[in-house]
């Protein structure tokens, strides 16, 4: 079997992640988090920033809203870091401020999947579970040259197949980030780095030559575009910034304005595209210079300082900074 290869592979080339320093469940969790929807490369300056800030459940738990927003910025969904704060504030009030040790019981916390509370139970419990991402469904879709198209059933099938591979426990954690860490490294979407796999000989797509072929992906829905005008109102070095709505995309957050109100002034800046899972907003915007202030208007500072601007509309944000600086 594969698992004795993969696990010395993975004691030589395991990187060095600061959340993989301790197995500690609340570093593991943020990180698992994190990782959703971006890359470990991308997501280790906000962990770790993330960390120091709140480095336990009481501190998440009894964060301000507006800074765990603005710790968050930068990374999207801000849906995760909502569930986060819900999460602590639960573990607080029924589990003595720690995570539950079991995927059983993890998986009933808000913002926490299969996937993730098997990593959680796994990796710092040494529960013997699954924790099956995207990564794990390309390495076994390979392994067991799976042509079926990946839905429901056939994610199912994948993960009774790694259900049936697990070690003892006392191997769990290092086998199910091994799993992860050759998805990541090796066993890519494209072009998979077959000669460096520790499991190549037990490779079924390997060996028929049909690696880059699976696995066999569901094509996804076009995403819809919407065309979006928006309006920057600033005063002296002061910006008006609007908090959108508890519903719907960036729910929430703060925005830029789209009513627009006459002014002696208007300057328009580059468009930009911003592009989500199921959604483009082709956008436009123009600063509108005012002569007297208005409420809800900010300085850089403290925009900087404090407040969260979602990537859709930092590229505004740069613009306009640039230009009354």
């Amino acid at each position: 079997m594969f698992q004795k290869d993969l696990l010395n592979w993975y004691e030589q080339n395991a990187r060095e992640l600061e959340f993989r320093k301790k197995k500690d469940s609340y570093s593991i969790w943020i990180s698992e988090i994190m990782a959703q929807q971006t890359r470990i490369e991308a997501m280790l300056e906000y962990y770790k920033r993330f960390i120091k800030e709140l480095p336990d459940m009481k501190s998440l738990a009894e964060c301000d809203d507006e800074k765990l927003n603005k710790l968050w910025q930068g990374l999207g969904y801000y849906s995760r870091a909502k569930n986060l704060k819900k999460c602590a504030i639960q573990c607080m009030e029924q589990y003595d401020g720690h995570l539950p040790k079991t995927k059983k019981e993890l998986v009933k916390l808000p913002g926490i999947g299969p996937y993730t509370a098997g990593a959680i139970a796994s990796i710092a419990f040494d529960e013997r579970v699954s924790a099956v991402d995207g990564n794990v469904i390309r390495v076994f879709s390979r392994l067991y040259d799976i042509e079926q198209e990946i839905d429901t059933k056939t994610k199912k099938q994948i993960e009774q197949l790694v259900d049936d591979s697990l070690p003892e426990s006392k191997y769990i954690s290092h086998y199910n980030q091994a799993l992860m860490e050759l998805g990541a490294l090796i066993c890519i979407p494209k072009n998979p780095r077959c000669s460096n796999c520790s499991i190549q000989s037990d490779c079924l797509a390997y060996k028929k030559g049909v690696q880059n072929d699976l696995p066999n992906l569901k094509k996804k829905k076009e995403r819809r575009i919407e065309h979006k005008q928006f309006y920057i109102y600033v005063y002296d070095s002061f910006i008006h910034l609007k908090k959108r709505d508890n519903n719907g995309l960036l729910a929430g957050l703060y925005g830029f304005d789209e009513e627009y109100i006459p002014c002696e002034k208007e300057i328009k800046l580059n468009d930009y595209i911003h592009i989500f899972s199921h959604v483009e907003w082709h956008m436009k915007a123009s600063i509108l210079v005012l002569n007297q202030k208005m409420e809800d208007m900010y300085s850089i500072a403290e925009i900087d300082e404090k407040m969260a601007i979602p990537s859709a509309f930092m590229n505004f944000y740069e613009q306009t900074k640039e230009r009354i600086v």
